[in-house]
């Protein structure tokens, strides 16, 4: 129970930190790309080397052209509470390279939550952008193309590289602010969402409790026993003497 109990607490510690880094993030002027996500080396159709843990949820900017011919739909996201999709478009930088950047959610079209809306194009020539670096997602599912979109249901950044004619930065930034036009209203911003740091605290206290009730009802218990074993007065009998 005690080593439940740090375990648990060794989570509320690393979810404390995220939540800091979230806030403290804003404060602070967002860094160059490359000084807080390694570049790309490989090929084209592959991703760079995925970030530490704690680069994610930093500010971070970046200058390039959007590839419209490349955006990604991600079905089946919710914000609050309302299924649509998020919008990815790569935005290729000087050295051939690209960064994935969310700019958003939008509804789905009239039809059903699968149905593909249409996206206006991102910005056309030379755009800087600003945005928080988010880590690539487990657990990737089928990245296909259809109706001319790439589409899928989670941001696995190494697979989705697989279908981009470049070279691909190891996470994706959510879009905050760019040089050029504001996105459409139809865009509604991603939101960050704090970690439940004092659901972990909550449950190291209650194994810390629970260790400590064990060795008070384990004394009780002992004492009790001993009592019972010491106050008796019978005398004890041969069973082998009594009559059949």
């Amino acid at each position: 129970m005690v080593l439940l109990g740090m375990w648990q607490f060794s989570r509320y510690e690393e979810r404390t930190a995220i939540n800091d880094r979230i806030d403290n993030a804003g404060r602070v002027a967002p860094a160059p790309l490359r000084d807080r996500l390694p570049a790309p080396t490989g090929p084209a159709g592959t991703a760079g080397a995925a970030p530490s843990a704690d680069t994610a949820w930093t500010r971070v900017t970046a200058t390039g052209r959007y590839d419209n011919a490349n955006v990604i739909l991600v079905r089946g996201r919710t914000v609050e509470s309302r299924v649509g999709f998020e919008v990815l478009t790569p935005l290729v930088l000087a050295d051939g390279s690209a960064v994935l950047v969310d700019r958003g959610w939008v509804p789905p079209a009239p039809g059903g939550a699968t149905v593909q809306p249409q996206i206006p194009d991102a910005p056309t020539g030379e755009v800087t952008v600003v945005g928080r670096v988010h880590l690539t997602e487990s657990s990737p599912g089928v990245v296909e193309r259809r109706n001319g979109r790439i589409e899928t249901r989670r941001v696995g950044v190494p697979r989705i590289a697989r279908e981009l004619p470049y070279p691909v930065y190891g996470a994706y930034l959510l879009l905050e602010e760019q040089t050029s036009s504001a996105e459409p209203a139809m865009f509604e911003a991603i939101p960050i969402k704090h970690e439940n740091n004092w659901l972990n605290g909550g449950y190291a206290v209650q194994w810390w409790i629970f260790a400590v009730m064990a060795l008070f009802a384990y004394g009780w218990l002992a004492r009790r026993e001993a009592r019972g074993g010491s106050g008796g007065t019978a005398e004890p009998q041969d069973r082998a003497a009594e009559p059949a």
